[in-house]
């Protein structure tokens, strides 16, 4: 038995004292972006999930869920998660999970299927193609912002995302919009995932999710459209499956600050059975099932990966709304 599955095991053994680890991907690219050097290469995922089914026990999120509420998880359990609905999450990563036989559960934003784009996406295509040494977006009150080089244009993206993310929907899709413009930006229409993908993704084994339609950020917006929002994404899920859709993501995923303690209850209400933030730690039995944290696998190297997911086992994800 491997030194990593020793300590894990450790760390989580099996019954009431198990702690779950979820990990959340959003991307898996064919080949390395330097715009997005966080997300995994195919060949990276691959690797990654390898080594996640010798060292870890891989079961299906509704089946953690159903062991964090009964106390009868396995030890070193772990659950595989996608955000938003990317095309890559069904030419790609499925694949792999299914060669592999590794279940997931692909959290999907309806409003962006068959051909939409997010607004980050928008942001990141329009920095990738603007010419130049600087983007001047001083006449949209963004600045202007260096671009001689891959890391200035890295930090320009992350500059715009940061200032763009907690605007009010309707601003943030129209800056989005203008910045595209002002880069004189021509926008993938193939980056998220197709109905018949998604269709696909179920078909094959694996969990989908709801994610809400348009990825807002909860905490901005009504209660009644928030409500909306993640209902008739929802009911597109389940109209493209056939089945009923019992887990939810929230978008962005931060406690307090992009979902509060009363989408939590409209969550619970709506009859989910379980739903995730973007919280780190682990998930013990008895944690509340709809603030489940979840854990960001960037090391690429097996021992520092290892290592970060056993601190992660350690941190109680107690971070709530």
């Amino acid at each position: 038995m491997g030194l990593h599955r020793l300590l894990l095991g450790a760390l989580s053994p099996a019954g009431p004292r198990s702690r779950l680890t979820v990990l959340i991907y959003h991307r898996v690219m064919p080949a390395p972006d330097p715009l997005r050097p966080s997300e995994p290469t195919v060949l990276e995922f691959e690797a990654r999930m390898q080594w996640s089914r010798a060292n870890f026990n891989v079961i299906a999120l509704a089946d953690a869920v159903a062991g964090l509420k009964n106390g009868k998880l396995p030890a070193r359990p772990l659950s595989i998660t996608f955000d938003d609905g990317y095309r890559d999450n069904h030419d790609l990563a499925l694949p792999i999970l299914g060669k592999l036989g590794l279940p997931a559960t692909f959290f999907v934003a309806t409003g962006f299927l068959d051909g939409g784009i997010m607004f980050n996406d928008k942001v990141i295509e329009s920095v990738r193609q603007a010419r130049g040494d600087t983007f001047d977006l001083a006449s949209l009150g963004l600045g202007t912002h260096p671009l001689r080089t891959i890391d200035e244009r890295r930090r320009t993206i992350d500059d715009l995302l940061k200032v763009l993310k907690h605007r009010p929907q309707a601003e943030r899709t129209d800056l989005a919009d203008r910045i595209t413009e002002a880069a004189g930006a021509t926008l993938p229409r193939d980056l998220m995932m197709s109905s018949d993908q998604v269709t696909a993704l179920h078909r094959a084994g694996m969990a989908v999710g709801a994610h809400t339609t348009t990825h807002p950020i909860l905490a901005r917006m009504d209660a009644d459209t928030a409500r909306r929002e993640i209902t008739v994404g929802r009911r597109r899920l389940q109209e493209l499956t056939g089945k009923p859709v019992t887990l939810f993501a929230y978008p962005n995923g931060k406690p307090h600050a992009d979902y509060t303690a009363a989408h939590v209850a409209m969550v619970r209400e709506l009859g989910f059975e379980g739903a995730v933030s973007t919280a780190w730690g682990a998930a013990t039995p008895g944690v509340d099932p709809y603030q489940i944290p979840r854990f960001t696998p960037w090391d690429r190297a097996d021992w520092k990966a290892g290592l970060r997911m056993a601190q992660n086992l350690r941190r109680p994800g107690y971070d709530r709304a």
